[in-house]
């Protein structure tokens, strides 16, 4: 597949269905598109897209076929109407890591190459390099996609197993949410003193910025099983916590956050690891 050559076929025209197929378009690829509701499709047929009526007829027309559906379900009952052999399906359609592994063996029994993908980024920047767009599978079906999936943005191989992308997606929500959750605590905290967030924010982000610089040194900690309390023990930290807890109450603000990673950091300490340095918190983390 080459970078400008290859007809792709973009299934699925939502907002980022959409965005995908005119990155294509772009890129100068023979584009084709389906869409249950056809109507979608007509500013990408303005722009040089051509749409097919029939699933069978747009996985026909190209050699890349890039799926964008609400969920799996979707996928399959898009993708059974159609012969896949001799193709590469790219799944784009949000999901868990057992969905994708499912979905690359269904795929494969029906001769097709599969990947699985994760997109990073909002329809807006598609096409561009702020787009992050994960990828799991064969490193062959990769290699043999990536140079037309670099129209969509920064295209990264995670590894051979089709659960990665998603497995990424989901730790990068858990990040993404827990560094928002923290500031909306911080800046419910802060306006009962008359501080804006707007305020707050750039000593926010200070702080935001602070702990990611400790991430190598705690994650050689976890891979490595050894906690040693080089800046603090967890012990000193759930004292801090339970003051956050009287904080956020006395101040009528909502404390159900800092109660809870209060009890995970009690049970570790009870476990015996109040002596050891917060990463130790990932044996609570790991727990079913």
């Amino acid at each position: 597949m080459t970078e400008t050559t290859t007809p792709v076929t973009v299934l699925g025209l939502g907002l980022m269905g959409r965005a995908l197929a005119r990155a294509f378009l772009s890129a100068g690829h023979p584009t084709t598109v389906w869409n249950r509701t056809p109507s979608a499709a007509e500013e990408l047929v303005a722009g040089g897209a051509r749409r097919v009526d029939t699933v069978a007829d747009a996985v026909h027309a190209g050699r890349l076929i890039v799926v964008c559906l609400t969920d799996y379900p979707a996928v399959y009952a898009v993708l059974e109407q159609a012969d896949l052999a001799g193709t590469i399906v790219v799944n784009l359609t949000s999901g868990d890591s057992a969905q994708a592994r499912a979905a690359a063996r269904w795929t494969e029994q029906r001769g097709a190459r599969y990947l699985d993908g994760a997109i990073m980024a909002v329809p807006p920047v598609i096409g561009t390099t702020d787009a992050v767009l994960l990828h799991s599978g064969a490193q062959a079906d990769f290699d043999a996609a990536a140079p037309v999936l670099a129209a969509l943005g920064t295209v990264t191989h995670l590894g051979a197993d089709h659960g990665l992308a998603a497995l990424y997606d989901g730790a990068g929500l858990a990040m993404m949410w827990s560094v928002l959750n923290a500031w909306l605590q911080g800046t419910a905290m802060l306006r009962t003193a008359g501080v804006d967030a707007r305020t707050f924010t750039p000593f926010a982000a200070q702080i935001a910025t602070g702990v990611a610089t400790w991430l190598p040194g705690y994650a050689e900690q976890v891979d490595n099983g050894a906690y040693p309390a080089e800046v603090a023990a967890l012990s000193t930290d759930a004292a801090s916590m339970a003051h956050l807890v009287e904080e956020c109450e006395a101040l009528g603000v909502n404390a159900e956050l800092p109660k809870l990673l209060k009890a995970m950091a009690e049970r570790a300490i009870a476990a015996g690891h109040g002596a050891e340095q917060y990463p130790v918190l990932i044996t609570e983390f790991a727990k079913p």
